[in-house]
């Protein structure tokens, strides 16, 4: 069993930057891949980002790519979501998850692919 915790949410302006953490507990998060969805008010949550287990390789949203970055630290049990030059269309409460399936199977973007999940956390950019 793995528990999430994000962190960073807030507010920022529209250009401003946040960093989202989030904190798993278990000596298997360094075999997980690792991903961020988003779900903004009256809409589906949507994959925004995810990381294979080694930080090795990233994937990304069309919407976010080239301002957003993931990583993480396997060390410290950690994943990262840097957000830069935010939109207001940013706005949403960010959740971190966990793929639990073997290393070497392929990262996936589908929500329902992922095992656990954060509580989530608020990130609203204003304009």
């Amino acid at each position: 069993q793995v528990q999430l915790v994000e962190s960073g949410g807030g507010l920022a302006q529209a250009g401003g930057s946040l960093r989202l953490s989030c904190a798993a507990s278990g000596r298997t998060f360094r075999s997980y891949a690792m991903g961020w969805f988003r779900q903004a008010a009256g809409k589906e949550r949507e994959f925004v980002a995810a990381i294979n287990w080694s930080g090795g390789s990233t994937y990304y949203a069309s919407s976010v790519k080239g301002r957003f970055t993931i990583s993480r630290d396997n060390a410290k049990n950690t994943v990262y979501l840097q957000m830069n030059s935010l939109k207001p269309e940013d706005t949403a409460v960010y959740y971190c998850a966990a793929d639990r399936k073997p290393v070497g199977v392929a990262v996936s973007t589908e929500r329902y692919e992922y095992d656990y999940w954060g509580q989530g956390t608020q990130v609203t950019v204003s304009s």
